[in-house]
């Protein structure tokens, strides 16, 4: 038996397939998780949340929030972490005036979001006024377009990376046409103008460097790697039933699959705990972060064996266009690709080398 989803889950998960498409309007479900309280749980306590992703206490419901999501809607699954990371960065590094306002905007319903990939022939720039910046630049796969409303957005400095946080909610700045890949339609994703836009001063989020500060740049990939995992466990359910209604699921071969993806979800589900109870700890270590990284690994590897043996098991009927499982594989395969995996196995390799340790210790 598996776990039964509330009501408004079913509701997203019902409703995935109709927005697949590039033109996918995702709000009503935005509003759906607002009403639910989703989006101010991932606020601290002490500003009216639940420390989802933002505490220690948090972390475990956050995992599983993001889990259940990604089961019912990876696109949706990955608005709702960059919504979670935005209000994590806040909670670090953010002034208490910042986070007040910020804050209370989640209160009223706003969707946060993280933008860090720079158009390369626009990348973001800033100039400092007395009392505002004047931002410059494109950024691209900007996810959410006319749905979040203030993104956390990087922008290169001769100190270091700077972290902003600016309003997203004109739509004329935004170009959802330029997001043609085959997966994550439902993002609704593309590139955002900030050219000429004037925001407060006191948007600045942090110093420079901030952003990639451990354990929490690296180490929080723990969260959308959550969702990765939800898509793979809503593949494994889909096979597993459409085996059961076929009465092939006695086979040995749909059996030995069967087992191999149970094992593969529950391996990642465990190494995924781990990771996110190290990085999340009070006073965690920047070595921390390898937990994460070394769970990126094996939670891909765990959704490759579901999408490949799911398509073994299923034959043609896993590539109808339009079906649930065709839909889910696209979209899990696409948001694997999130972000740069050959750059953070080397890292995980090079803090396994230069720590010397087994990962047990650190």
């Amino acid at each position: 038996m598996h776990d039964r989803a509330p009501p408004f889950l079913q509701e997203i998960a019902a409703n995935a397939m109709t927005l697949d498409t590039h033109d996918a309007d995702p709000s009503e479900e935005i509003r759906l998780l607002e009403r639910e309280g989703w989006l101010t749980a991932c606020l601290p306590e002490n500003h009216g949340g639940n420390g989802w992703g933002s505490e220690p206490s948090g972390t475990g419901p956050a995992l599983t929030a993001l889990r259940r999501l990604g089961r019912a809607n990876l696109s949706l699954a990955r608005l709702f972490e960059g919504h979670m990371n935005a209000v994590k960065l806040l909670w670090l590094y953010a002034d208490a005036d910042l986070q007040k306002s910020s804050f209370g905007a989640v209160r009223e319903g706003s969707l946060l979001g993280v933008w860090g990939a720079d158009l390369p022939t626009a990348p973001l720039t800033f100039e400092c006024a007395e009392d505002h910046l004047r931002l410059g630049g494109v950024k691209q796969f900007a996810s959410g377009l006319q749905s979040v409303d203030l993104a956390i957005v990087t922008a290169t400095t001769d100190a270091g990376l700077q972290l902003l946080l600016a309003p997203t909610a004109e739509d004329d700045r935004s170009d959802p046409t330029r997001w043609r890949m085959a997966g994550m339609r439902a993002s609704r994703s593309g590139h955002y103008d900030f050219s000429d836009l004037e925001i407060p001063r006191a948007n600045l989020v942090g110093e420079p460097g901030d952003y990639l500060r451990e354990p929490h740049f690296e180490g929080g990939i723990w969260r959308y790697c959550a969702a990765h995992l939800g898509g793979a466990e809503a593949l494994f359910d889909a096979m597993r039933d459409m085996l059961v209604k076929k009465e092939r699921a006695d086979d040995p071969h749909q059996q030995r699959r069967i087992v191999e993806c149970a094992c593969a979800v529950e391996t990642a589900r465990l190494w995924l705990i781990r990771a996110a109870s190290k990085v999340e700890a009070p006073g965690a270590s920047p070595n921390a972060a390898t937990h994460s990284l070394l769970a990126r690994e094996i939670t891909e590897q765990c959704c490759r064996l579901v999408i490949d043996r799911t398509r073994q098991a299923l034959g043609m009927a896993a590539h109808v266009e339009g079906s649930k499982v065709e839909m889910i594989c696209r979209d899990l395969s696409l948001f694997l690709c999130q972000a740069a995996p050959d750059a953070k196995r080397a890292r995980a390799a090079e803090a396994l080398v230069a720590s010397g340790a087994r990962l047990e210790d650190l």
